[in-house]
């Protein structure tokens, strides 16, 4: 009965991925926030179709994924972050936003693998 807020977080390219041109055009269309609610939205159309259920408030928020997370800890009851599932010579390890949410968040952390 929960209702999950999904957050995307993004930052500007760097200046070696888009030519200046193109970067007028993205600013004449509206800004590249658009493309990454769109990109969002597409990421949770299976999870939607399979609990329709559930609802969802989308979240995007120009930022590193580790501070926006943290910001929105605050209002969270859980958070729930992914880690690829790997194994290493050393083991299975998380990535650096996972560690940071880990040890930062202002509520209950769940890390859970994905391929």
């Amino acid at each position: 009965g929960a209702t999950v807020r999904a957050v995307r977080a993004w930052a500007l390219p760097t200046v070696f991925t888009y030519s200046p041109g193109s970067m007028a055009l993205a600013d004449e269309a509206g800004g590249l926030e658009q493309y990454e609610r769109k990109a969002l939205g597409e990421a949770l159309a299976p999870w939607r179709e399979r609990f329709p259920d559930v609802p969802v408030v989308e979240h995007v928020e120009m930022g590193s994924a580790g501070q926006v997370l943290l910001a929105v800890s605050a209002d969270a009851q859980l958070m729930v972050v992914g880690r690829r599932a790997r194994r290493t010579a050393v083991g299975a390890r998380i990535g650096s936003v996972a560690h940071g949410v880990l040890h930062h968040a202002e509520c209950p952390v769940a890390v859970v693998p994905h391929r």
